[in-house]
């Protein structure tokens, strides 16, 4: 069993970032929400659609930055080329990226890759974000310029989900902490309480581990 009699509620305009140690389930508690694991039993309910952005960022090589971000927008939700293109622009202009609109994934680097990634989750206008341990594949000069473009997205009350074992990035942009071990949630606070006033012993000793 992964996950085990698990259940959470995630606000509207809340952060809620999942932490614990690897194996205990909180990649799965992702895919199981956008649909990517099935469930055996319980429910999943969402207002809305759920955007994924994963670690290894899946851009599709063959295709530019412009088109990767347009693909889904066109073919999935039939949306207006003019329209798609021109908020594609917009986004990518956001994260700093417009000049590289039609450059091809081998061309960026593994930040621009993953700002890319986020930005293609925004343009299908996603009721919840979910974040997969979107800086564990980047050197750490980068992980910097991927927190920024998060920590401005939690500025305009997006909602997010968040599974990371940065430890610095979880206290940076969390509103609530959730600590899963053997896929229970073994305790769950605002950012500030879980790093500085654990309850449990397991959070102390996984804490002390990564020595935040």
């Amino acid at each position: 069993m992964v996950l085990d009699n698990l259940s959470l509620e995630v606000k509207k305009g809340e952060v809620v970032v999942i932490v614990g140690p690897s194996g205990c389930g909180k990649s799965t508690l992702l895919r199981c929400i956008n649909g990517l694991e099935p469930i055996q039993s319980g429910s999943i309910e969402t207002d809305g659609q759920a955007g994924m952005v994963f670690q290894s960022y899946e851009l599709f090589p063959h295709l530019s930055v412009l088109k990767n971000m347009m693909l889904a927008p066109l073919k999935v939700q039939k949306r207006e080329k003019k329209e798609v293109k021109k908020e594609a622009m917009e986004l990518l202009k956001r994260v700093g990226l417009e000049e590289k609109a039609d450059s091809y994934p081998q061309q960026l680097s593994g930040g621009q890759k993953q700002r890319v990634a986020i930005v293609r989750a925004l343009i299908l206008h996603p009721e919840i974000l979910l974040f997969d341990e979107v800086t564990a594949a980047l050197d750490p000069e980068m992980v910097r310029e991927v927190l920024d473009v998060v920590l401005d997205l939690a500025r305009q009350k997006r909602t997010m989900l968040v599974v990371t074992h940065e430890m610095q990035f979880a206290r940076a942009v969390a509103d609530r902490i959730v600590f899963i071990d053997e896929g229970k949630i073994i305790e769950e606070a605002s950012s500030e309480e879980f790093f500085e006033h654990p309850k449990t012993d397991r959070a102390k000793r996984f804490l002390n581990v990564f020595r935040y």
